[in-house]
């Protein structure tokens, strides 16, 4: 039976959980909600890099992205960032959906699931 492991846990979530070499992060939203989309989607990624390498595993291991996002008017300029940040040849199987977020300010929200290295 494969190891289920929980990391940065709380009562009501863990940031990281990984099974056999599947990683799981819970959502990411950007610190710097007082921003637009562009720097919002950049900080939000960062996070989720340092997730990823604190797990084991970088963005050339992708295998799923749940991207929620407040309004679609905003997701040109999100893909625009989200293109830059996935290495050519790595995407990963993408849902992004209009979401109403936990708050206003908000404006996106990632999802991730990738695999360890190696």
């Amino acid at each position: 039976m494969s190891k289920i492991t929980r990391m940065e846990t709380s009562e009501r979530m863990s940031k990281i959980v990984t099974h056999s070499d599947v990683i799981y992060l819970c959502g990411q939203v950007a610190d710097n909600a007082d921003e637009p989309i562009g720097p919002q989607t950049e900080n939000m990624l960062a996070k989720v890099d340092a997730l990823l390498e604190q797990a084991g595993s970088d963005r050339e291991h992708l295998l799923s992205a749940t991207i929620y996002i407040r309004d679609m008017k905003d997701f040109a300029g999100m893909n625009e960032v989200w293109d830059k940040w996935v290495p050519r040849g790595c995407a990963p199987a993408r849902a992004c959906v209009e979401a109403r977020m936990a708050r206003p300010d908000l404006l996106v929200e990632v999802s991730v699931i990738a695999s360890r290295k190696g």
